[in-house]
């Protein structure tokens, strides 16, 4: 059962007091609060997890600051819809906001090798508009042998640079709790001059203890990439354990499925998936095309595949891309050949707007049914 509290409860007044001393009364029952930041107004839910069958709903939602109460049968219980279209969805981060109803783009280095490629890139980022990126400083690799990363010894300068150029929000991925730590660290020596979103790569998402590690801190959002060859519904299930332990702020990333059924893409291609994972839940839906395509083919229109599937994630209705570039691909440490130019990025970015502008235009064709009273 959810219990919604009243927009901007003061959880220091005695109504509200009121209200969690009785449902903490309530037999076999748990209580887990999730508070919800958007735009405008802050909103506390209050979860009863255990045997809610006997309770009263109407009583409970007689309870003073109480707004609504709802029966949840769904699997996903804090990052779930359940038919609710009220529910608060996206959050507020460093002055960018992460919802299903805009777009993001995170252009960036998969890996960063050197300072200068961050200089560049964030450089022709701020001329092209941008305030978000990609930067890797951890990369767990499928050979040992294979380049990991510089560690916290870039962490310095790529928020130095970040500052600098106006980067406000950075997606790097963890794959330790120590990680977490150092990024905190050198945020803070740094002066905080930009904001980090904690990516959880495909290779991680059933390392549930290292979920839930993640998910009890609320520094920072997180970026949960789906797995690699798992159900939909046990990625979401591993976003869900990231809500349990406090962290609602997800956003879930499709990066394509390993099979040989998506040849001669690097993955098979998944991004009709995005409007069922915003019906399904209240998460913002990432699009990686780089790892999906993992390749700059073109085809014979003069668009690269990248380009294509991009489009495709967009016009569904994806609210923010990750995507590689490099301002040197051929001598990247990681994945260079599917990382796209700096001069490519001005039209990477106006054919993203295309795609972008045909969604809006599509979703107001559920408007002119609702007008004839119609029902799509």
């Amino acid at each position: 059962m959810l219990v919604i509290l009243a927009p901007n409860t003061d959880e220091n007044a005695k109504e509200y007091q009121k209200t969690w001393e009785f449902l903490s009364t309530l037999p076999n029952v748990q209580l887990r609060k999730h508070i919800v930041r958007g735009m405008q107004q802050r909103l506390t839910e209050i979860y009863l997890i255990g045997d809610t069958t006997r309770i009263d709903s109407e009583q409970i939602a007689a309870l003073p600051t109480v707004e609504r109460v709802i029966r949840i049968s769904e699997s996903y219980r804090i990052l779930g819809r359940h038919k609710d279209s009220q529910r608060a969805v996206g959050f507020e981060y460093n002055g960018v906001h992460f919802s299903q109803d805009n777009l993001n783009v995170f252009a960036g280095l998969c890996a960063v090798d050197s300072r200068e490629h961050t200089e560049q890139m964030m450089k022709a980022l701020q001329e092209n508009g941008q305030q978000c990126t990609r930067m890797g400083a951890y990369k767990p690799r499928t050979s040992p042998y294979s380049f990991q990363g510089h560690g916290k010894a870039c962490l310095p300068y790529i928020f130095e640079l970040a500052g600098k150029y106006g980067i406000k929000v950075i997606a790097m991925e963890v794959t330790h709790e120590r990680h977490i730590e150092e990024i905190s660290e050198c945020l803070e020596q740094t002066g905080r001059p930009t904001g980090v979103i904690l990516q959880i790569g495909t290779r991680n998402i059933q390392n549930f203890e290292f979920l839930k590690a993640v998910g009890r801190q609320l520094e920072f959002p997180i970026l949960l990439k789906r797995g690699f060859g798992i159900t939909l519904s046990e990625s979401l299930n591993a976003a869900e354990y990231l809500a349990t332990e406090g962290n609602a702020n997800v956003i879930f990333c499709l990066r394509g499925m390993n099979t040989s059924l998506g040849n001669p893409h690097r993955n098979f291609v998944d991004f009709a998936h995005v409007p069922v994972v915003k019906r399904l839940t209240r998460m913002p839906v990432c699009i990686d095309p780089s790892h999906s395509v993992g390749s700059r083919e073109k085809t014979p229109d003069g668009l690269l595949d990248v380009f294509h599937a991009t489009a495709q994630g967009i016009i569904a209705g994806a609210n923010m891309v990750l995507v590689d570039f490099h301002p040197a691909p051929q001598k990247a440490l990681v994945d260079g050949p599917q990382a796209l130019l700096l001069a490519e990025l001005p039209i990477f970015l106006e054919d993203i707007d295309i795609a972008r502008q045909a969604y809006i235009k599509r979703t107001q064709l559920t408007k002119k049914l609702e007008t004839r009273g119609e029902v799509m």
